[in-house]
């Protein structure tokens, strides 16, 4: 039996690279995956990814900046399953330039999907798990909320206010029982990294101690580690997942 056994976990911007992975990673540890992103359409190949590994997939198309979109999914959640044990805030996206480039259509973008979707999602689970005393939230950051990239001012902040957000999340949810914390990726293995030039690959390969491109399993893992119970006295952290690049 997976750890998860008997649990429902909500994992949005799951159609695709990390968040598909981590659907995958809950439901082969035993947990039904309910699978949140944009449009339907995307939502079949993790639904299969999920049922392949013998678990109920519920795939819902949200926009996870709008409140009442969020609201009636969690609603429509706990009516299926009756109750939410695990929550995933993985959806993001990015609209890079410099700062002094950036409009404020990119700016108001990112922010809305990033930070805005992780506390609309955070809300709406945080009053069923405080009422059955129980649940884990992790949120996927990034290296960038921590340091500050270049060309990334939007993505940074809005990852920046991840981390604090889970931090005041967890504050509160506490004494009921319901933990928060995040996950800061580095660089991870993806079609954007694929492209890049040999030398480009070098340099970015150099800043990382242990000498590789991060996976999406090894996001995955962490997600499992916070979600579970081998993690039940920690809460309001961020756990770095870069192969060393910051320390």
């Amino acid at each position: 039996m997976g750890v998860f056994e008997g649990k429902v976990a909500v994992v949005t911007g799951a159609a695709r690279g990390i968040g598909q992975a981590i659907a995958g990673k809950l439901a082969q540890e035993g947990a039904d995956v309910v699978i949140c992103d944009l449009q339907a359409e995307w939502l079949a190949e993790t639904a299969g990814i999920v049922e392949g590994l013998g678990r109920k997939a519920l795939p819902l198309a949200v926009d996870v900046g709008d409140g009442d979109a969020v609201n009636a999914c969690i609603a429509e959640v706990v009516k299926v399953f009756g109750k939410v044990d695990i929550m995933v805030n993985n959806a993001g996206i990015t609209k890079d330039t410099l700062l002094v480039r950036m409009s404020d259509e990119d700016w108001d973008a990112v922010l809305r999907v990033n930070l805005k979707g992780t506390f609309l999602f955070s809300r709406a689970v945080a009053k069923h798990m405080m009422k059955q005393r129980s649940g884990a939230i992790v949120n996927i950051a990034s290296i960038s909320g921590i340091i500050g990239t270049a060309g990334q001012a939007n993505y940074a902040a809005s990852k920046a206010g991840v981390i604090a957000l889970t931090k005041s999340t967890a504050n509160e949810l506490a004494a009921r029982g319901v933990r928060a914390n995040a996950i800061a990726p580095g660089f991870i293995s993806s079609k954007m990294t694929d492209a890049l030039s040999e030398d480009v690959r070098n340099q970015y390969l150099s800043r990382i101690p242990l000498g590789r491109f991060g996976t999406v399993e090894d996001i995955a893992n962490a997600v499992v580690f916070l979600a579970s119970e081998q993690s039940s006295y920690l809460t309001g952290q961020t756990l770095n997942v870069n192969g060393g690049m910051v320390m």
